[in-house]
């Protein structure tokens, strides 16, 4: 990648000027941002708050039989996949494509592939994930790199916006399971999966017909590659994609790649992605000397969201396994489907971002240091696995019901993690990336999670192996470690992440 021929194109604009304090005082085009992330959370939370319910979901009830730990390791090996492909996603928008049209074609493919599992068999369902997979690879990265871009640099409501933009998308991983989990219970799962098609179609359109407000919005990309170079890379991923295809039918129609090695793969993809990604920036002729000093400290952040990742991507998973057999769905007499539970995650986001973005405002240069904000969110996180040891310990079998109450008081201290660690982690990547890897390195971040889900694609597999008590207690404990050592870390991160505040 370094040593790729690249043509600086000037068509980093902005929004127009007078949008600049358009909506509560921040740009307009992070309304239209803010609308598309929305419905596609809605629709891929929707969509992962009920997946591992149909996963173990008997056959003679629409789903795939699969075992707990087996359903929640291909959730995870799927998650894995997601977020490799955002390191493709960032190159594309950088060097061909360009953020607005990789987020459009990633919408696009996202839709395709809801619809795909709205048809009631194997094969779409697996075809539709993959379409999903690769859409939200286009999509993530780049979304929220043109989030970064309508702020300068020093633009102290930077954070700010990035809270705002988050809570505006927990509105969807709210409402999402709501409608999947209503839908998946009284309905079918494959009706649940067209719900999520239509909310990603919406999104669409309002992305579309808000493009004017959106910086980087013009077709070319901005350090796209000289002609012979794009034509080259462009056969390459074709070919690739097509050798990859034919592969993956002959090894899967011979017996030898089954789901269970595929998830291998994908968690020494997930290993070997960031290592290698992070040796490219590092070497790269087009880092200049200051820049590759803010990845140094750009790495600790890394691997702090790796850890809180770990804990967060489990509330679709191993949480709601353990809400379907062994916790009341129901609060004060109102009976609700399991997958409900997820949207109390995003209700907590919801609730919590704009008081989150009112402190860091009124707090101004006193507000804590972005390393700070994500060792906090680290630590929260592993106090809600820690929490759930509490009312597991000393009670085993499916007889055992838990109040509703300690689900729900995990996932809000879950919901403020995230909130600090991922507003945080993603402004702070803005602000360090490397100028000629801007959406690659937001890329790189979803790296992080991708590595989370390949650990945990492994991890999960102890889950009904072990008891309840143990499982949560140990995670809970190694991410609260974690978190105080990136607090140990702060005097030297502060030095090395300015302009990071």
């Amino acid at each position: 990648m370094s040593g790729t021929t690249i043509e600086p194109r000037a068509n980093a604009e902005q929004p127009p000027s007078g949008d600049d304090h358009a909506f509560l005082g921040h740009p307009r085009g992070l309304l239209t941002l803010s609308g598309l992330e929305v419905w596609e959370r809605f629709s891929f939370l929707g969509m992962q708050a009920i997946l591992v319910l149909f996963f173990v979901a008997t056959v003679q009830d629409g789903g795939l039989g699969m075992a707990d730990g087996t359903a929640a390791s291909i959730a995870a090996a799927y998650g894995t996949l997601v977020y490799l492909l955002s390191v493709a996603g960032g190159w594309l928008a950088d060097r061909i494509l360009g953020s607005y049209r990789a987020v459009l074609w990633g919408g696009i493919l996202i839709a395709i592939g809801h619809y795909a599992m709205a048809v009631p068999t194997a094969g779409m369902t697996w075809a539709g994930l993959g379409l999903i997979s690769a859409g939200t690879g286009l999509l993530k990265p780049n979304v929220s790199a043109m989030v970064g871009k309508l702020y300068r640099t020093e633009d102290e409501r930077r954070d700010a916006g990035f809270a705002l933009y988050y809570m505006a998308i927990n509105i969807g991983a709210f409402l999402g399971p709501l409608v999947t989990g209503w839908l998946g219970e009284h309905a079918s799962w494959h009706a649940a999966f067209s719900a999520a098609a239509v909310g990603m179609t919406l999104g669409l359109v309002q992305y579309v017909a808000g493009r004017r407000h959106l910086a980087g919005r013009k077709h070319a990309a901005e350090f796209a590659l000289a002609p012979e170079p794009m034509r080259r890379a462009v056969r390459l991923m074709i070919v690739g994609a097509l050798v990859v295809a034919v592969l993956a039918v002959a090894l899967s129609l011979a017996g030898r790649l089954t789901i269970g090695r595929f998830a291998d793969v994908l968690t020494v993809l997930s290993v070997i992605a960031p290592v290698v990604y992070f040796v490219v920036m590092f070497r790269s002729l087009r880092v200049t000397a200051e820049e590759r000093g803010r990845l140094r400290p750009y790495l600790v952040l890394f691997l702090a969201s790796v850890f809180f990742n770990f804990i967060l991507f489990q509330a679709y998973s191993t949480m709601i396994l353990l809400a379907s057999t062994n916790a009341d769905t129901s609060i004060l007499g109102f009976t609700f489907p399991t997958g409900w539970y997820a949207s109390a995650l995003g209700a907590f986001e919801v609730a919590l971002a704009p008081v989150v973005a009112a402190v860091w405002i009124r707090m101004g240069h006193r507000q804590p240091h972005a390393s700070n904000k994500i060792a906090i969110g680290v630590i929260l996180g592993g106090l809600s696995f820690l929490l759930m040891v509490l009312p597991t310990s000393g009670h085993s079998g499916a007889d055992y019901r838990m109040a509703a109450w300690w689900i729900v008081g995990s996932y809000l201290l879950l919901g403020l993690g995230d909130i600090l660690v991922e507003t945080s982690g993603l402004s702070a990547s803005t602000k360090l990336a490397p100028r000629a890897f801007a959406s690659q390195t937001l890329a790189l971040w979803f790296l992080s999670l991708a590595l989370a889900n390949g650990i945990q694609t492994q991890t999960v597999k102890l889950y009904g192996q072990v008891s309840h008590s143990a499982y949560f207690g140990v995670n809970g404990a190694i991410a609260v470690v974690a978190g105080l050592a990136v607090v140990a870390a702060a005097p030297w991160l502060r030095r090395t992440m300015y302009p990071v505040h």
